[in-house]
């Protein structure tokens, strides 16, 4: 019998039984992986590096335990210590929150284009009309297009926003695909889009890429929105750039560090939007997280290629 060591807790551990009847699951501690049974073949991994946790620099003894396989609990590998990829296949769950992230940065578009929540009024000396942007027309930039940003796009085309994108393989404005055009990198976005919206992974090539140099390009008034990682950006060139009004709002739901420490600036900046790293929680992900689990055990089952295998050189 196969069996499963799971630091995800009971209800992803029910999900999987229902699935997958008959295949044994073990709840296991959440961090960093201690000595498992003999008989287990594959682990779902908690985040270990969150928060301002910190993961040990070498594996623990005996790892990886003789695992099969480690089905990671996020799409992002950045929560992992190095050695957590040195060893068996490693999978992301890519793809599992796309539609909840989506509909995270509509929102945020929405909030910025009809200026939420500054327009609401308190008092009858504060009743005067106010001319607000709509997100028909306006041209939403996508930098990074995975499962989040095909999933921002189709529903940024469904409301007759211009859908503008860049991903690995650069492709040139004229080639569009289903309504969305390509264009050849960040800097094209940042000149041409109202939203920006910034869902890549955390790579060296990635890295800062929101620069001084980047913000100087972009239309003015310029929504930048980051679902992806803090990294991204350079902390400071965004705040010079929103004192210059070269950018108008920012909507940050990532940071690095996360948390930000207190006195932060981000935290009282009044065109900031700050959350805590939110956008992916919603209440499918553990469903959805699970399906696409057993999807790769039949896969794997079968000698199968698994879907979403790491490559730690590509750094996702």
């Amino acid at each position: 019998m196969v069996t499963i060591a799971s630091q995800l807790g009971e209800s992803f551990n029910d999900e999987i039984r229902a699935l997958l009847p008959g295949i044994r699951v073990l709840s296991v501690p959440r961090g960093t992986p201690a000595e498992l049974p003999d008989t287990t073949s594959i682990l779902v991994a908690a985040p270990i590096i969150v928060r301002g946790a910190q993961a040990p620099e070498r594996p623990p003894p005996g790892w990886p335990f003789g695992l099969q396989w480690v089905q990671l609990g996020s799409s992002g590998i950045d929560f992992y210590p190095r050695w957590f990829f040195d060893g068996p296949p490693v999978t992301t769950a890519r793809g599992t929150s796309a539609a909840t992230i989506a509909e995270f940065v509509l929102a945020a578009i929405f909030a910025s284009a009809k200026r939420f929540p500054d327009i609401w009024i308190h008092g009858a000396d504060q009743w005067a009309m106010t001319p607000l942007a709509t997100v028909e027309g306006s041209t939403v930039g996508i930098f990074g297009f995975g499962a989040i940003g095909q999933a921002v796009a189709q529903k940024a085309l469904a409301l007759g926003a211009q859908v503008l994108a860049v991903r690995r393989q650069a492709q040139p404005a004229s080639n569009g695909s289903g309504g969305v055009q390509f264009a050849g990198d960040i800097g094209e976005l940042a000149e041409r889009a109202d939203h920006l919206v910034l869902a890549a992974p955390a790579t060296p090539a990635t890295r800062g890429i929101v620069d001084r140099a980047l913000l100087a390009r972009a239309k003015p008034g310029l929504h930048l929105i980051n679902v992806a990682r803090g990294s991204l950006i350079d902390d400071e060139a965004l705040l010079d750039a929103l004192a210059d009004g070269r950018v108008g709002t920012a909507s940050l739901d990532v940071t690095e560090p996360e948390p930000l420490p207190a006195g932060h600036p981000f935290y009282t900046h009044p065109r900031i939007r700050l959350s805590p790293h939110t956008s992916a929680i919603g209440p499918r992900n553990t469903v959805e997280l699970a399906r696409k689990f057993a999807r790769n055990f039949a896969s794997f089952t079968s000698g199968k290629a698994l879907e979403d295998v790491v490559d730690i050189n590509q750094g996702y």
